[in-house]
This record gives structure tokens, C-alpha cells and sequence, in this order.
């Protein structure tokens, strides 16, 4: 199963593509913002398999969190 996880753009990076390190509760990862222009740093967007594919409120990023936490190694893929 494919899934998107909420992370903070703690970092961004200049270049072609534009790129940026997000943060997913603590696991640090560079990501391609190339799908997402709008967003910026501190703002809090879906990643999947290495894109950031949409921008998601803050209230909405913890609740997801919040849930894939609750799953049995529902972390394992962003921090391995």
C-alpha cells in the first residue's frame, strides 16, 4: 500500500527542482517541492514517494500523524 505522510518543510534548498528537508515527526528527509510551488518553509505537505504532493493545514498534518503513529509500524518506511 502506497500512502502519503504529513511533514514540515523545516528547509529549503535552491535549485532545479526546487527541493526542501521535511520533517516527519523527527525523521529528516530532502524532498522535490516541484509539484507544490506554493509552498513555503514551516508549511506542512504530503509527501509520497519522495514529492510533495499537496499543502495541508496544521491541524490536519498532527491528526494524520497522530493515526499512522497509532498503526503498528506506521512510521517504519519514513524512518528506515
Amino acid at each position: 500500500m502506497c500512502l502519503g505522510i504529513p511533514g514540515r518543510i523545516v528547509e529549503l534548498v535552491e535549485g532545479a527542482p526546487p527541493m526542501g528537508v521535511v520533517d516527519f515527526d523527527g525523521v529528516r528527509r530532502q524532498v522535490c517541492l516541484a509539484y507544490t510551488p506554493e509552498a513555503r518553509l514551516h508549511d506542512y505537505v504530503i509527501v509520497h514517494v519522495g514529492f510533495a504532493i499537496s499543502r495541508v493545514d496544521e491541524e490536519e498534518a498532527v491528526r494524520t500523524l497522530a493515526v499512522i503513529r497509532a498503526i503498528p509500524g506506521g512510521m517504519d518506511e519514513v524512518s528506515g
